[in-house]
């Protein structure tokens, strides 16, 4: 278009600026940013909304930013845009204030917000947002229910679950693929396995879900269940990802069936041509070393591949500690901790050091390692979990006793949400420990 000696206008540029941002070409993207600057074209709205956008998904909210406070008349697309800028950051706080100060807010606006919550892991702020969006004129949509359903799965909130599943039925809102996976997710983590085996089975197509079932049923320690289901797999012709086979080799481990999980290893590898990675090895490796099977346990974690990301080989590492403090095997404990401590510097390889030695009755080496933690400047984050009473959710934070309601010295409890109380009982009492 340009060789033609044609020039582009505020329509032609934001469509140019979107395909940059599609192929995560920064370079591209800085040229076009260029002809906006000489066109005279960088505050308009359209285009203007098109660099916040492109900024944003290069992670450089900071310009995206600065263009969104020179734009004179900013629209709604243009909040929504800036706000999910901040989300992909992670600056979740920034976001909040930029929603709370949008002139006006749409669907959009508040899709992004309580998306955002729920993939910055503020599961409680998610739901609290979702019950915010009731209060006003905005029909919830599809990724609205999706993110909130999550929210649930992750949070154990099963009633909250039960009363938005039955809001959706109320709404006559059409149940897609995704979000029939996200409803067979949240009851099957928290513990419903009928129901949700009931949902997958009326799904007309699975994708999905298969790996959610397999890892609903590992969870709850029905590794048989998953193990067959996964074998229905086998035999649709379904190919299974490497996600299946971390559900599958969870499975096993919580079944303590070793010979299945070095099997299902073997066919993953040899059979469907995919390469295990440390989540793989580091249930494998907990499995063996809970069977007694020591030396394969070795074994095994001898023949990961190197990880250009030390973390991923830590993964595997801290499964066979853990394993190790579980039998009480303190040298090879300390081996295991020797090595990990020159790919990671994390709290719970020293805890689990020092658990390991007071439960040998070895008091002042797990003093020592306490003391350790202390000169090296590694802190503990403090247990917290939450118990819903009534509806309401409450959360204890280990330490803290400063709060009105606080109960002896088992923490601070704090109000996290309340539930509806239309779908739930009166006399509900529920625990879901989180951390």
């Amino acid at each position: 278009m340009l060789s033609k000696g044609m020039y582009p206008d505020n329509y032609t540029l934001p469509f140019v600026l979107k395909a940059c941002a599609k192929l995560q070409s920064f370079y591209s993207g800085e040229l076009i940013y260029d002809h906006c600057l000489k066109l005279g074209f960088v505050f308009d709205t359209f285009v203007g909304n098109a660099l916040i956008s492109k900024y944003g998904g290069f992670n450089n909210v900071k310009v995206a930013r600065c263009i969104f406070d020179e734009i004179p008349r900013l629209d709604v697309v243009s909040w929504t845009v800036v706000i999910s800028g901040y989300v992909q950051m992670g600056d979740i706080d920034t976001a909040r204030l930029l929603f709370n100060e949008a002139p006006v807010k749409d669907r959009g606006i508040w899709g992004a917000m309580i998306s955002g919550y729920v993939k910055n892991n503020c599961f409680k702020e998610g739901l609290y947002m979702f019950r915010l969006i009731q209060m006003s004129n905005v029909e919830p949509d599809e990724a609205m229910f999706v993110s909130v359903i999550s929210a649930c799965a992750n949070m154990g909130a099963l009633d909250t679950g039960i009363w938005i599943h039955k809001y959706m039925d109320q709404q006559k809102f059409p149940p897609s693929l995704r979000l029939s996976a996200r409803l067979v997710d949240v009851y099957a983590k928290c513990g419903n396995l009928d129901i949700a085996k009931k949902l997958f089975d009326e799904m007309l197509q699975r994708d999905v879900s298969w790996n959610v079932m397999i890892s609903g049923m590992a969870m709850h320690g029905n590794g048989e269940s998953a193990i067959q289901l996964f074998r229905q797999i086998e035999k649709d012709r379904v190919r299974p990802d490497y996600i299946t086979f971390i559900a599958l080799c969870s499975a096993c481990s919580y079944s303590g069936n070793a010979f299945e999980g070095l099997r299902i290893l073997d066919r993953m590898r040899n059979v469907y041509n995919i390469e295990p990675k440390s989540e793989h090895f580091g249930c494998i490796i907990d499995l063996l070393v809970r069977g007694g099977i020591l030396q394969e346990a070795n074994q095994v974690i001898q023949s990961m591949p190197d990880s250009s990301n030390p973390s991923d080989e830590a993964i595997a590492w801290r499964a066979l500690l853990n394993s190790y403090c579980s039998s009480k095997l303190t040298k090879l404990a300390e081996v295991a901790t020797e090595k990990l401590m020159r790919l990671e510097d994390h709290s719970s390889v020293y805890v689990l050091l020092s658990n390991i030695y007071a439960s040998s009755g070895k008091h002042y080496d797990a003093k020592r390692i306490k003391q350790m933690m202390k000169s090296r400047g590694v802190n503990k984050a403090p247990g917290c979990s939450s118990i819903k009473i009534n509806g309401e959710v409450h959360e204890f934070i280990a330490g803290e006793n400063s709060h009105l309601q606080n109960f002896g010295e088992a923490g601070q409890a704090i109000t996290l949400y309340r539930s509806e109380p239309l779908f739930i009982a009166a006399d509900t009492v529920e625990h879901s420990q989180y951390n």
